[in-house]
């Protein structure tokens, strides 16, 4: 059986190793040092663990001003909160500011599925690309976890990053670099159309992708691990070279992934596409339901990529 991960796990291990080697690194939390899994790193690294309380417009004030210091600030709160009650503070204090504030958004998307819309985390695709200089990275599993987290402490800017709690099997080709910030992962090729997902959804798209090759469907399934700045080169040659496109997001697909590759579809190689995702309140439910919910299946991208194919 295929392991299935939760990414806060290779997080709370790579952020751990990467105080031992760097004193500079420190977390900041809003109350959530069990949900971030950060006990541990709390108990190896006391004066490095700041925990603010349910205050998230503090904590990204705080975040900055450590960066102003010279440290390199984790900052970790549940996704819906950390973006939506600090939106302002994250396009003052951190971009705007310039400041090197890492953002990770913990248990996103549908993660918190029983608690409802107001701790669906699936606007913050939609905020998050629109402030200038924040990069928006969604790891798909582990390896890219791993690699990302790395990467976001030797990049010199603000960065937000997704951790998700859902548990997903790895989609990273044994051996290769898993994540390459703006650099998209093919997982499959194929010449019929494009599923392009990102985050918890790429393994349910190599699914579909999978299913489409019983019927002798070749589907090309692309993984979008930087939503922003978008690989601008693997999008259009997906649309060129394949001539359909399915986007796949958990997340309000209005201003997400969906959106941002069909601006630069439409604007350069408009090819027929399908854009999976929600666009309103999620209703209140066990996160698999929400999945099925949305059509975010493999049985659902199948279906739409079967639709899109209909319309090329």
């Amino acid at each position: 059986m295929t392991p299935m991960i939760d990414c806060r796990v290779p997080f709370a291990e790579e952020l751990i190793a990467l105080a031992e080697a760097d004193e500079r690194i420190v977390a900041v939390c809003n109350d959530s040092i069990g949900s971030s899994n950060l006990g541990e790193f709390a108990k190896r690294f006391p004066d490095r663990m700041v925990n603010v309380g349910i205050a998230e417009q503090n904590m990204i004030g705080v975040g900055a001003g450590l960066a102003n210091m010279g440290l390199i600030p984790f900052v970790c709160g549940a996704g819906p909160f950390l973006s939506g009650r600090a939106t302002e503070q994250i396009k003052a204090d951190i971009a705007y500011s310039g400041a090197n504030v890492k953002l990770c958004a913990m248990s996103p998307g549908f993660a918190y599925g029983e608690l409802g819309p107001t701790h669906h985390s699936i606007e913050d695709f939609s905020w998050i690309r629109a402030i200038d200089r924040m990069q928006l990275v969604v790891p798909a599993d582990e390896a890219q976890t791993r690699d990302a987290v790395r990467w976001a402490a030797g990049y010199e800017g603000g960065v937000y990053m997704r951790i998700g709690r859902t548990k997903v099997p790895s989609v990273s080709v044994e051996g290769a670099h898993a994540f390459t910030f703006g650099r998209a992962n093919r997982i499959t090729d194929g010449r019929d159309l494009t599923i392009i997902a990102t985050g918890t959804m790429v393994s349910r798209a190599a699914d579909a992708a999978t299913r489409l090759a019983a019927d002798g469907i070749g589907a090309r399934v692309v993984n979008i691990s930087t939503i922003e700045p978008l690989d601008a080169a693997e999008v259009l040659a997906a649309a060129r070279e394949t001539g359909a496109i399915v986007t796949v997001e958990e997340a309000v697909s209005k201003g997400g992934l969906g959106a941002a590759v069909a601006t630069l579809v439409v604007t350069n190689a408009p090819v027929p596409m399908r854009i999976l995702g929600t666009d309103h309140f999620a209703p209140t439910g066990p996160v698999e339901w929400l999945f099925e919910h949305y059509g975010l299946t493999a049985v659902g991208i199948e279906a739409a990529a079967r639709e899109v194919l209909g319309a090329k």
